[in-house]
């Protein structure tokens, strides 16, 4: 699981990607996000190419149909458009839900992550309060879970109307001895500062 959580994370900073330098970025590069228009009656998503990279237009569309999207088109950018009802993207919203709190479970009673005792969060799963052994938790490699958290997170905000630049996930670290807060992490802020100071690093 934690190769999966570390793809993850990669995913993450990509999905992320246009809140840094994204005055360079040409419009159809800023066309690879996601593109959420709630109308009166339906709802439009756009949805970048690398959520479906390996797959035909018509496995695509089968897809969407069977979650109820009532109108899909592959752009020819390979960004894909869809069309559907508002009770059908409440459903999918709900299954999104249930896809972070099933995230959650696993982080809290899975076997990969020992430091991990308690989970929280608030209504749209923007912010998260993560109590931990804290001493299981600062030698192991278990912070790792909270990048696959905050990837589920940033998704559900994405797919309920959130634009790219809002897209931020705040876990708060708990000491699960003392009750306090140890450390607060803002995703994707925090993972873009410490990779723009070790690149800084690395050219020194």
């Amino acid at each position: 699981m934690k190769k999966t959580l570390f793809i993850l994370s990669t995913a993450l900073l990509f999905l992320t990607a246009c809140n840094a330098d994204e005055d360079k970025k040409s419009d159809s590069q800023k066309e690879q996000g996601i593109e959420v228009d709630k109308g009166l009656l339906d709802v439009e998503l756009t949805l970048p190419a690398d959520f479906f990279e390996g797959e035909t237009p018509e496995e695509i569309e089968a897809a969407a149909k069977e979650k109820g999207v009532k109108e899909v088109k592959v752009n020819e950018d390979g960004t894909v458009y869809y069309k559907m009802s508002k009770s059908a993207h409440k459903k999918m919203m709900k299954e999104m839900e249930q896809g972070v709190i099933s995230a959650v479970d696993d982080l809290v009673n899975g076997e990969d992550y020992e430091s991990f005792k308690e989970i929280s969060y608030n209504k749209d799963f923007t912010e998260f309060d993560v109590t931990v052994n804290a001493d299981t938790f600062e030698n192991s490699f278990d912070s790792f879970g909270l990048f696959g958290l905050a990837y589920v997170s940033m998704i559900y905000s994405a797919f309920d109307g959130k634009s790219s630049e809002d897209l931020k996930t705040t876990v708060n670290i708990i000491d699960e001895k003392t009750g306090e807060k140890t450390d607060t992490i803002v995703f994707p802020d925090d993972i873009e500062d410490d990779t723009e100071n070790s690149d800084a690093a690395s050219e020194e």
